[in-house]
């Protein structure tokens, strides 16, 4: 019979994100849940006796009067790829700030290996670069001619590679645009190297694989970076390919990974294959790791003005960008999500695909238990008033990153212009309106250098100013508490974790005790406050 392991922690003060009790300043843990949380005076005499018995002992634990929140939920982002990622050229600031850069840094790392091996970065924007501009096959040609080169953009939507990876993937002036994508072209009809949407996966069965060994490693060194953030739940939004990570997650957590992981299967890859299914003992929401659905890509990004919108880019007549998902994908998706019972992802930034896939969506009654809500929609960017009503009225909800403004205010303010970018991210109408709202990054798809650190998002959710000052929409900031719980329980909840993103009886014991008291310093701060201490299962898996 396994033995209740018990920890009391006293004198901290602890946001719960539980609406019926918001504050404590003490909590008791039995094994990975917790058992009881409140004020001391108010404790329990079981536990006050456990502490006078067991005082300076492992098991009781003095807070310090430190801030302590419910682990980080990042409800969007792709781990697997960015522990990857982190191996290749980071084609971003401080490291770099040119295409100048980015030549000198492909000729750095051809000089590290052998011609004809891949050459790999990502990050890049094209209005963080000195030159304003994208780089182009010309460019990435003067760093390496004789082995291929792709560095993906920031938002992973656009691929930019060399001549000859261009010359691999057969790719010249007659080959058509794939359904869904764009091979971007010259004056001359020649194409440039950039490769947008679905014309970036013409260049993914070429590339190089990473081992399962690589890639478990590379998972076991981003956990730690993730609990030293406070990240203790996570979604895995799916790969560019048809590689299945959830044996490698079982892996790594063999090996000592800790985050609960659920992780989404990109249907792009898998309409066609009539013999694919998920096994189902992995839809199991009670496993560290488990099935959470699909993922359909709706429309492109803002920054790469690949987001299908309502009216044109700004400084454009008859630029709307582009749909890239098929009705076919669309039905087939939501019939195997019916099938299964599993949550249906749909990717939408500009107002006409998100009003397309909630419109779609609203057609069906829910297919999932009633704590999951059957479909979300991701990112959510310009959402019309009409989207967000029926959102709220049918439970979809909405999984967005404030990250985003944040970091590529440039690129918003370029594609946008000043008063559309103030439109963007309507957080407070969405909460007000009743939807299931929650936060993440969409990691590695960041404009930024560390981009899974959630305290960038939550200072831009409250001061909707954006890293380099420019003015978000203060209309729809929102406050502290109401950023923190949007990234704990909000995101448990828009992505369907059970027992997860509160501090409360039943919950899992995962949660972040932080450097300064994150709701009561100037919100210019926030992003400054750190992690001491991360639990995931009462457990200290982190201490700085």
């Amino acid at each position: 019979m396994k033995q209740t392991q018990k920890h009391i922690f006293i004198n901290g003060k602890i946001f719960t994100a539980d609406d019926t009790l918001p504050f404590a300043d003490s909590m008791v843990t039995e094994n990975d849940r917790i058992v009881w949380i409140g004020e001391k005076s108010c404790m329990p005499q079981e536990y006050a006796e456990f502490i006078s018995t067991q005082s300076g002992s492992s098991d009781v634990t003095d807070l310090n009067g430190r801030r302590v929140i419910p682990g980080f939920v990042d409800a969007h982002m792709h781990p697997v790829m960015l522990a990857d990622f982190r191996k290749k050229i980071t084609a971003m600031p401080p490291e770099i700030n040119s295409i100048e850069d980015l030549v000198e840094a492909v000729r750095n790392r051809r000089e590290q290996q052998a011609p004809g091996e891949w050459i790999e970065g990502w990050g890049y924007d094209e209005q963080g670069l000195l030159e304003r501009r994208s780089p182009t096959r010309y460019d990435l040609d003067r760093g390496c001619s004789d082995s291929p080169v792709s560095i993906m953009r920031t938002c992973a939507h656009i691929r930019c590679v060399n001549s000859m990876a261009l010359k691999l993937a057969g790719i010249d002036r007659n080959t058509p645009d794939p359904p869904g994508g764009e091979i971007e072209r010259d004056e001359n009809g020649e194409p440039t190297g950039v490769l947008k949407e679905n014309a970036r996966n013409l260049i993914a069965p070429l590339m190089p694989q990473e081992s399962v060994e690589q890639h478990v490693d590379n998972l076991l060194e981003l956990g730690e970076v993730l609990t030293s953030q406070g990240i203790t739940t996570i979604c895995d939004m799916g790969n560019l390919d048809d590689s299945d990570n959830i044996p490698v997650y079982e892996t790594a957590a063999e090996k000592g990974f800790h985050q609960r992981v659920g992780v989404y299967y990109m249907w792009d890859f898998f309409a066609d294959n009539k013999d694919f299914r998920i096994p189902e003992e992995r839809y199991d929401r009670s496993r560290q790791i488990f099935a959470a659905g699909l993922k359909l890509i709706g429309d492109g990004s803002i920054s790469g003005r690949t987001a299908w919108m309502n009216r044109p880019y700004f400084g454009s007549e008859n630029e709307y960008g582009i749909s890239v998902c098929s009705d076919h994908l669309v039905e087939t998706a939501i019939a195997f999500c019916k099938k299964n019972h599993c949550q249906l992802s749909m990717h939408a930034m500009g107002g006409r695909a998100i009003s397309r896939m909630i419109d779609r969506a609203c057609m069906e009654d829910p297919w999932t238990s009633p704590e999951i809500p059957y479909v979300r929609v991701e990112h959510v960017t310009d959402p019309s008033e009409e989207s967000i009503r029926k959102a709220a009225e049918h439970g979809i909800s909405f999984v967005s990153q404030p990250i985003f403004p944040y970091a590529e205010s440039k690129s918003y303010l370029s594609n946008l212009g000043e008063e559309w970018m103030k439109q963007c991210y309507p957080y407070k109408k969405m909460l007000d309106a009743g939807v299931t709202l929650g936060f993440s990054t969409d990691a590695p798809a960041t404009f930024w250098s560390d981009p899974s650190d959630p305290f960038p998002g939550l200072k831009l959710a409250v001061t909707r100013t954006s890293a380099d000052g420019a003015d978000c929409g203060k209309d729809q900031a929102v406050d502290i508490a109401a950023a923190v719980t949007l990234y704990t329980k909000g995101a448990a909840l828009a992505a369907g974790f059970p027992d997860t993103g509160m501090l409360k009886p039943g919950y899992h014991a995962d949660f972040a005790v932080l450097s300064d008291d994150i709701l009561n310093i100037p919100a210019e701060n926030i992003d400054k406050v750190k992690v001491v201490q991360t639990y995931i299962g009462g457990r200290c898996v982190y201490e700085r």
